[in-house]
């Protein structure tokens, strides 16, 4: 008798999954006759449990298998643009099952020039698993156009709707359309919203919090690219610039910038740079914890008249030195802020760190001139579209919004200095340093470089943390962090302006021996 109640309740179970399964399968397929003004729903359909998705790009985080969901996918405001070329919004969001989803949503912020509809899932600064695999709801969106040629192809700008798409307008236009997605899915609203992203989605993370302060309860902006023009002008011309000034020739005279440094430069570089400001955290681990406080001084390696061992010539320390300071004008104004002395900045590889420049940066080959007109470039190096300049967020704010920001501390592409220097001038717009931190805090990042890599540990949840902060009132004062990079290690990345200090008892590699100083 018992046996026959077991299976009775195992077949009740068993079809009541099923039920409950073809039940969601036909709410999301009916989501592709949803009417919503100037939206096309282009595709609606369950995803099994399990599918697998690749890293959105070369050593980015994978979400691991996922759980079944309902991807929804359309376009905002299609339309012809500029030379005929199509228009349009494109975005997706993915619906986790009614009883697995947590009642929240997020939205990943893009990369780049965006122009790729990214699988919705945030994967990045969650933790071990994705949003997704977390409960939330997951949006992306391709900000309004279609890359064509790679990551970094602006050919959209010429559509003036596209470039405003681009730089504040679509984040918030899918938010909006995904949040009736949403509510219209689970018969009820997402309680709590989030917004999460790292270099261009950081840039649109703080974009959100400035023009449209009521859509997300919470913000994650990682490595923003904030000032693009500017710290092009400083890592594109004003480094080249300095470096070709003591770089060797070619028998043309043509400067040779990949062979500025030699091997043997830059180890007694480091050597030198890690040995001064490694032990300041209280152990040396190959890694600087307080790089803003690092006392390094290049000159102290400058070759004296007839030294050859263990010291740089005199020239190629100066050019060091006026590069990681960044550009001045002819005023000896600061036009972008210098760059951090820290482990990771001779790191090589396809984005080198700035001591192992090569031939090509970025966006072409580097400049052969040894002067920069830094007036007149920093003159046009400015777009008020684009840049999140604005500090005034007492909407946001007095709303009950928080907003972490993190910044790797060796980013060879945008300065950290430039997202510290946002943050600290929060305060005189709103009330005060410590007034600021009762709703946003800043986390640099030893060692890491553009949104992740290097001599660091750059896996972390930002995502938990905002969340903890924005639905239970516990304010992050340090996160921990692990990565590849150091196997078995752990450490607090505290909040700005402290920073991890080794307790002198326990392994070095237990986050739970270091305190916040």
């Amino acid at each position: 008798m018992i046996h026959h109640k077991l299976l009775l309740l195992f077949i009740t179970a068993t079809c009541a999954s099923v039920l409950a399964s073809a039940h969601a399968a036909d709410s999301c397929v009916a989501l592709g006759h949803l009417r919503i003004d100037d939206v096309e729903i282009t595709k609606s359909a369950m995803m099994p449990a399990g599918t697998a998705v690749p890293p959105a790009y070369p050593g980015a985080p994978t979400s691991g298998p996922l759980p079944e969901h309902c991807r929804v996918d359309g376009v905002i405001n299609r339309r012809k643009g500029a030379d005929g070329e199509e228009f349009g919004i494109s975005f997706a969001l993915a619906l986790p099952d009614a009883a697995a989803w947590n009642g929240d949503f997020i939205m990943q912020g893009g990369g780049g020039g965006n122009g790729v509809v990214a699988y919705p899932i945030g994967a990045s600064y969650s933790g071990d698993k994705s949003a997704l695999g977390r409960g939330f709801a997951v949006a992306s969106t391709d900000t309004g156009h279609k890359a064509k040629t790679g990551p970094f192809d602006f050919s959209f700008m010429r559509d003036q709707q596209a470039y405003l798409d681009f730089a504040f307008l679509a984040n918030a236009e899918v938010a909006g359309v995904a949040k009736k997605i949403i509510a219209q899915y689970y018969a009820k609203s997402a309680a709590y919203s989030y917004f999460v992203g790292c270099s261009t989605g950081g840039r649109e993370g703080m974009i959100l919090s400035q023009r449209y302060p009521s859509v997300f309860n919470g913000i994650v902006s990682g490595d923003p690219a904030m000032r693009t023009g500017l710290s092009n002008l400083a890592i594109s011309k004003w480094i080249p610039a300095a470096y070709n000034q003591a770089a060797p020739k070619d028998e043309s005279g043509k400067p040779l910038i990949d062979k500025f440094l030699t091997d043997g430069d830059r180890k007694v570089f480091m050597d030198a740079l890690m040995k001064q400001c490694d032990g300041k955290d209280g152990v040396v681990d190959g890694m600087i914890s307080d790089p803003t406080s690092c006392d390094f001084d290049p000159a102290a390696l400058a070759c004296k008249p007839g030294q050859s061992d263990v010291c740089i010539a005199p020239e190629k320390v100066a050019a060091i030195k006026k590069a990681f300071a960044g550009p001045k004008n002819s005023y000896g104004t600061q036009v972008y802020p210098g760059f951090l002395y820290d482990a990771g900045i001779a790191e090589t590889g396809s984005v080198p760190g700035l001591l192992a420049l090569g031939v090509n940066g970025l966006f072409g080959p580097y400049p052969t001139v040894t002067e920069i007109d830094v007036d007149n470039e920093a003159l046009h190096a400015s777009d008020p579209l684009v840049e999140p300049a604005s500090t005034n967020l007492s909407t946001f704010s007095a709303r009950g919004g928080k907003f972490l920001f993190f910044h790797g501390d060796s980013d060879p592409w945008f300065s950290p200095l430039d997202t510290l220097g946002y943050y600290r001038s929060l305060a005189a717009t709103n009330g005060g340093a410590e007034k600021v931190s009762e709703w946003s805090r800043m986390f640099l990042v030893p060692g890491m470089r553009h949104c992740g890599g290097g001599p660091a540990l750059d896996q972390f949840d930002m995502l938990g943390a905002v969340v903890n902060w924005v639905e239970k009132g516990t304010a992050p004062a340090f996160i921990i962090a692990t990565g590849k990079a150091f196997p078995g290690r752990s450490r607090p990345l505290c909040a700005y302006p402290k920073h991890a200090h080794y307790s002198g008892h326990g392994a070095t590699n237990d986050a739970s021996n270091f305190t916040c100083q």
